[in-house]
């Protein structure tokens, strides 16, 4: 465990900073973004979820980047990027420099690069933790940024949290060149064709976790749009107050995390998980669409935070297990990208729609999609039974891999030349481990 937390903790603090940088805006941006020159609340969702767009439009390209190019370099052009777009932010004075400022920040793309290289540095059966570091770091940014972020903001301003976001970036950037160790060497069995990015939609397991990262992140920007203006608008609550609802939704979001990865990595029951978040989700949001309560409002906060937490440790985790090595990047930037599309559509709609409709029709409309998101993972196949073999190179030979090619139940199988290991993944209600083991022991 010592190993993986080393390998994995200065790249689980790149992204923790990068995203904490983004959540300490959420909890106060809508309704500053509503008081800007020029803004309205659908302007007010586009700034929440703007910075998605262009992360959408750029995540693919970036992961595809980084498995030709380089993680680190592809990370460098990432962090400068987000950083001049954090500038912008922090010096708008009207609505239309705020949302150029966060198209900018989205610009830097690297949520998908820095997962793969976490997927690269750590053993395929030793994932799962190093996903939970990296998973544990983002929810202890997150934590802080609820807290933190409407403090500073009721302190200082929401633009002193775009600065803060900038100087963030470069501390990012010392981590990347001082800490972070080179990947090791990779060797695979894909022709350039079947490396192509079309192929990464081929398996209809990825297409669902695609679609499970859209809806996950479209409901986080509409919670995120939703609960401070309700908050202001509905309960008079002022922004340094915001934190008596933050804090305790936070604090069961991060407690739910740890019964989620058990159960849906060591116990292999990510569906019910997943399952469970969404019933969550669905909750929370009838309770704050609905009700008068403040208390009913906050249980509703706490509910939405649990669901949204529950999927934290599984999502990446599962990508990568579907994923073909070749690939991962490229998964990891079409799931990102879906979930950046999501933020961008959640955040529009939501504003759009409580222009229109206010928090009821909102709820309503929240409601309708986990209806169908829960039918949706109800058809997923378990991934908990794709199995992964690890083979050293004294004992057995990489040359019989080609053998293996069109075997039913294989999954994929790659050479870690660094540590040299043969890394076969396989469907183990098909294939079993010996069968593997016989056909690629060496002859003696």
């Amino acid at each position: 465990m010592k190993t993986i937390i080393k390998k994995t903790l200065p790249l689980s603090m790149i992204v923790g900073l990068r995203f904490f940088g983004l959540f300490i805006v959420l909890s106060v941006l809508s309704q500053y973004a509503l008081g800007l020159p020029g803004g309205t609340p659908f302007l007010a969702g586009v700034a929440l979820g703007g910075y998605a767009l262009t992360q959408a439009v750029l995540q693919v390209p970036f992961g595809v980047l980084s498995d030709r190019m380089g993680r680190k370099k592809t990370i460098l052009i990432g962090l400068l990027i987000f950083a001049a777009g954090s500038v912008i932010a922090a010096l708008a004075d009207n609505i239309w420099m705020l949302l150029l400022g966060r198209f900018l920040q989205g610009a830097g793309a690297i949520g998908s690069v820095v997962t793969a290289m976490i997927a690269d540095q750590v053993r395929e059966d030793e994932r799962a933790h190093a996903m939970a570091v990296m998973g544990m770091v983002i929810a202890m940014s997150f934590a802080a940024s609820m807290i933190i972020g409407p403090l500073v903001a009721g302190v200082w301003s929401v633009s002193s949290l775009f600065w803060l976001t900038a100087v963030l970036s470069i501390t990012a950037l010392v981590i990347l060149f001082t800490a972070v160790p080179e990947p090791p060497q990779i060797v695979h069995h894909y022709s350039e064709e079947e490396a192509q990015i079309k192929h990464v939609f081929k398996d209809k397991e990825l297409v669902r976790m695609y679609i499970t990262f859209l809806f996950h992140s479209s409901t986080m920007a509409i919670a995120f749009f939703l609960i401070p203006i309700v908050m202001k608008q509905q309960f008079g609550m002022s922004t340094m107050d915001y934190w008596k609802v933050y804090l305790p939704a936070v604090f069961f979001g991060i407690i739910a995390m740890g019964p989620a990865a058990v159960f849906g990595e060591k116990y292999a029951k990510g569906k019910q998980v997943f399952l469970i978040s969404i019933g969550f989700i669905a909750a929370s949001f009838a309770l704050m669409g609905f009700t008068s309560s403040f208390w009913a409002f906050a249980v509703g906060a706490v509910f939405f935070f649990i669901g949204f937490n529950m999927f934290e440790p599984l999502l990446q985790s599962f990508v990568s297990k579907f994923a073909k090595v070749h690939q991962k990047g490229a998964a990891l930037g079409v799931a990102n990208t879906f979930a950046y599309v999501g933020i961008f559509i959640g955040g529009a709609v939501g504003g759009l729609l409580y222009q229109h409709f206010s928090k009821e029709g909102v709820a309503i409309f929240v409601i309708a999609v986990t209806a169908f998101w829960f039918f949706w993972i109800a058809g997923m196949r378990n991934p908990g039974l794709r199995a992964n073999l690890f083979l050293d190179f004294d004992a057995y030979d990489k040359e019989k891999l080609a053998e293996l090619k069109g075997m039913e139940g294989l999954m994929d199988f790659y050479v870690n030349e660094t540590e040299r290991l043969i890394v076969i993944k396989y469907d183990s209600e098909v294939l079993d481990e010996e069968t593997l083991k016989e056909k690629m022991r060496k002859v003696s």
